[in-house]
């Protein structure tokens, strides 16, 4: 088959599938789990599976939201935050902490804290004030570089949100041989649909040599 996917994601007509198919094939995605505070001080969390590191050296990373929410003028929580303190934390979601990570994934008003709503305790960043997911075997804390308003259709709100890694924390249990074991934390992914998946079976390969 073949469709031209258009800036409606709920037309069914353009491809006649009973669902939307673009987020099952470009799949699977790591879930930024995003902990921001507004500008009293309220902390703010949510899962975002638009997202991915774009360099190491420096580290960046970057989010995307998509969608808008009737309490923010645009975007969501998370993007408001960030634009009032410059400053968010990217943490790694786990098989073990799905629900947790399911249950921050609601359309909560902007003055309730996601933490406290999904049973989570937080824990103290060193460089930025938002707080981080104490649960989260590896965390990392980010300075705002850019924020890209991207094309929007219907859902009226398409935005990237890119930080620098300004401090990383990770907890001992995951390292296995000084390196950091996404195999033995099970880390999350997302899938299409309602699916997810994790982190099981690892292997290596070795690049080519050049000649």
């Amino acid at each position: 088959m073949f469709y031209e996917p258009g800036d409606d994601a709920s037309d069914k007509s353009v491809h006649g599938l009973p669902h939307n198919p673009f987020k099952a094939l470009v799949a699977p995605r790591p879930i930024g789990w995003i902990s921001t505070v507004d500008a009293n001080g309220v902390a703010n969390l949510a899962p975002y599976s638009f997202f991915n590191a774009l360099a190491d050296a420096p580290p960046i990373v970057m989010f995307s939201n998509t969608g808008v929410k009737p309490d923010q003028p645009k975007a969501k929580d998370s993007v408001a935050n960030i634009v009032a303190t410059e400053e968010f934390v990217a943490n790694i979601a786990t098989y073990p902490l799905r629900d947790a990570m399911n249950a921050s994934s609601a359309p909560l008003p902007a003055d309730v804290d996601e933490f406290e709503a999904a049973g989570l305790e937080k824990a103290p960043c060193r460089i930025v004030k938002a707080p981080r997911v104490a649960a989260s075997p590896a965390s990392l804390e980010c300075k705002l570089l850019q924020i890209v308003d991207l094309p929007a259709g219907p859902n009226g709100c398409n935005v990237m949100v890119i930080g620098q890694v300004v401090g990383i924390h990770i907890d001992d249990a995951a390292l296995t041989d000084g390196k950091f074991d996404s195999g033995r934390v099970q880390m999350l992914a997302r899938l299409g649909y309602r699916d997810y998946d994790y982190v099981s079976n690892v292997f290596e390969l070795d690049r080519p040599s050049q000649r």
